[in-house]
């Protein structure tokens, strides 16, 4: 190998490295307050009579969170296209630590009345904002560096910072609640998991201010190609990749909130198991997934995307029925819970979630994949994975306490997926016969 390729080989690496560990960071304080908000803030900060209804009103500020994502895309989106993608991830990941950390020092119900709820709603807003604009920039980073041949594969391992970051959120709540007494971990232990941010931003700044732009935005940016508003281009030029990236990133978003967030409330409130019980389960699968998604990232660049994509997409959904009804089943056997947990979530969803980056940023050209990337994933995650909690509760209370309508829900959105993934590789098969030279897959 020459010096040249050595060189580039190590610059890659260092990318991918800076994406990776910052997109862990994001996950995790993101989704630590999914973890937490059916555990704690539904007796904290929305107490009602009813737990029904203090449990969705806690999920609602969860859903507030994926509705402010797509704002945080387009803006975000925006200046990544037209300044660069480095700046952008310096700046989401900022506005993710600080917000989190302060959820961690918000004083409850009891202490300041409706003003509680209210900063809580407002920084979650916060959170999502900040991750609206990570998730496009991280994967393109990788994406963008890497060679044509190998793209599935450097674009999924920033995709692997959602399972170290679930695991990581579910791993320090789980050790805080088998640690501390119910009493103490509703008192402080939990705000010690979002505090703990600020260490972690910490480190994923120092990294993140040591990477290099990506070649791709250079050659947009030394050409003069930036378009005056991106998101605009994207909608009016490619509006049907549009549409197709959002019914492909359905089941995605339905099947991470029914398995990594819904199912700890159904485990511990249905099935009366113990919490640290149903995290553990949560965090192992994330951590198979650590596995699992460069995996089939690295196949999707052998096989085919759109391929691997849409078989993942019809078995992700159909492993739902299995996964429920071995929950159900089990007698609290933990091992069996554990592993219906760890089989759909930590194998047969990293078959959808490790080609998604790539097959998404070939949807759109450099000068506006950031805004189309970060649309077609954030504005679609507000119906795919925002209110999937509070579908996946009212389900379950119209099933009887029976999963079935949610697995059946969880099914849909395979169907959505599989057949918008379809839809892609169909369209990119058309294109490929009139430019053979572009790589299709």
């Amino acid at each position: 190998m020459s010096r040249s390729a050595t060189r580039d080989s190590k610059e890659v690496r260092r990318v991918v490295t800076a994406s990776l560990i910052g997109a862990t960071i994001e996950w995790y304080d993101f989704f630590l307050y999914g973890v937490v908000a059916g555990i704690v803030f539904n007796k904290l900060y929305f107490p009602a009579s009813d737990p029904l209804v203090s449990t969705m009103l806690a999920y609602g500020t969860f859903a507030v969170g994926f509705l402010s994502r797509p704002l945080g895309g387009v803006i975000f989106g925006h200046f990544g296209d037209k300044l660069g993608r480095k700046s952008m991830l310096v700046m989401t990941l900022m506005i993710m630590g600080v917000s989190t950390v302060l959820i961690g020092l918000v004083p409850t119900y009891d202490q300041i009345g409706i003003w509680a709820p209210l900063i809580l709603l407002v920084l979650r807003i916060a959170q999502g904002i900040g991750l609206g604009g990570e998730w496009g920039g991280a994967v393109l980073m990788a994406f963008e560096y890497a060679p044509k041949e190998k793209r599935g594969f450097y674009a999924s391992i920033p995709q692997i910072g959602l399972a170290l970051g679930l695991c990581l959120a579910s791993g320090v709540v789980a050790g805080l609640s088998w640690a501390l007494s119910e009493e103490q971990f509703l008192s402080w232990g939990w705000r010690a998991a979002f505090v703990l941010s600020f260490l972690l931003v910490a480190v994923g700044m120092y990294i993140r201010l040591n990477v290099m732009e990506t070649p791709e935005f250079k050659k947009v940016k030394e050409g003069g190609e930036e378009i005056k508003l991106p998101i605009k281009e994207v909608i009016t030029k490619y509006p049907g990749n549009v549409l197709a990236g959002m019914g492909a990133r359905y089941i995605d978003g339905v099947f991470f909130n029914v398995f990594g967030v819904f199912s700890i409330a159904y485990l511990t409130q249905t099935l009366n198991l113990s919490r640290t019980d149903a995290l553990l389960g949560v965090m192992a699968a994330a951590f198979v997934m650590i596995f699992t998604i460069p995996l089939f990232g690295g196949l999707s660049d052998k096989i085919g995307r759109t391929r691997i994509y849409f078989w993942g997409s019809l078995l992700t959904g159909l492993s739902a029925f299995a996964g429920f009804w071995f929950m159900k089943h089990s007698n609290a056997d933990m091992l069996t819970v554990w592993l219906a947990i760890i089989i759909p979530f930590g194998v047969f969803y990293a078959s959808v979630y490790g080609p998604e980056a790539a097959l998404f940023s070939e949807l759109f050209d450099a000068k506006v994949r950031y805004s189309g990337i970060s649309f077609v994933y954030q504005f679609s995650g507000i119906f795919a994975s925002g209110i999937t909690p509070i579908i996946a509760t009212y389900l379950l209370q119209k099933g009887g306490g029976e999963p079935w309508l949610v697995c059946a829900y969880v099914l849909f959105a395979g169907l959505v997926s599989a057949l918008s993934a379809a839809w892609i590789g169909r369209r990119k098969r058309a294109v490929a016969q009139l430019k053979p030279a572009v790589d299709m897959r």
